[in-house]
């Protein structure tokens, strides 16, 4: 079975080339030209066991704003295309992910019914220079782009950078649970409609 992308997407404001192996070994090489972002999706890839590659230039003088947009919406669309007609896969997958005094529980359904509910605050506005407000707009973006379901809430935590990365953690373990194939599905798709396409 052959669970891979690769995608390019150029508008005006950026242009991201993607390389998704589902089936990696966590293996990444991220440049976004946002070191922060490109730590987060390295997180991503290592803890989901997915080989990813993204390339990214944005207009960065301006904001990070649609950089990290653009990368959640190619990133999505490289999972939705990886995984095809998301025969015999587990479909759903949930983690709690602490670090240090942040804990962060991160829920999926690879439904094909997009939607993300965010229950998430930052007690900063940055994280360096980031804006830590963009991380919604990126998990939006990649939620409706890869056709999932995404529930995603910090519990607690004082820190910004670890709510930010215990999200993204508990993202990728609840990923890797749902893109896995499960050898007790023979390949059927995880639904009782018979499909998961739109």
């Amino acid at each position: 079975m052959n669970r891979q992308a690769t995608l390019q997407r150029k508008t005006a404001e950026t242009s991201i080339s993607v390389t998704l192996n589902l089936d990696g070994h966590g293996v990444s090489h991220m440049d976004t030209g946002i070191g922060f972002l490109n730590h987060m999706l390295d997180q991503l890839a290592r803890h989901g066991l997915f080989d990813i590659e993204i390339n990214a230039r944005g207009d960065t003088h301006i904001d990070d704003h649609h950089t990290v947009e653009d990368v959640g919406i190619a990133l999505g669309q490289a999972f939705r295309d990886a995984l095809g007609a998301r025969r015999g896969i587990v479909r759903f997958g949930t983690a709690h992910v602490p670090l240090d005094e942040a804990l962060s529980p991160v829920v999926v359904d690879l439904s094909n019914r997009p939607g993300l509910i965010w229950k998430v605050r930052f007690p900063t506005q940055k994280v360096g220079t980031f804006d830590t407000e963009l991380f919604k707009e990126w998990f939006t973006a990649f939620a409706n782009n890869g056709g999932m379901t995404l529930h995603v809430e910090n519990l607690y935590g004082d820190n910004s950078h670890h709510i930010i990365e215990s999200c993204f953690k508990a993202l990728a373990l609840a990923l890797r649970q749902g893109c896995a194939v499960d050898p007790a599905r023979a390949m059927e798709v995880p639904s009782t409609k018979g499909t998961l396409s739109v």
